[in-house]
């Protein structure tokens, strides 16, 4: 899975990852190769994925968007 994590002042990170855990509004969720298609509003909190090396990342946002769709995640954070 491609994932891309921008800020409006830039890139926090782009990669291939396994798998990804977002600060959902209703609650944590998390997302996997072939997940179903998408869009949800994020909170404060921090996003946790699993690059292709089996490296754990974490990133911490102010809130945002996210969307899934065909294995490529992208992540519009505050």
């Amino acid at each position: 899975m491609k994932i891309d994590i921008v800020k409006p002042e830039m890139e926090m990170y782009s990669g291939t990852i396994k798998s990804a855990t977002f600060p959902g509004t209703e609650g944590s969720f998390g997302v996997l190769k072939d997940h179903a298609p998408l869009i949800s509003t994020l909170q404060k909190g921090e996003i946790e994925v699993v690059d292709e090396h089996d490296l754990e990342k974490t990133f911490q946002i102010n809130g945002g968007v996210v969307e899934v769709l065909d294995n490529k995640i992208i992540v519009l954070a505050e």
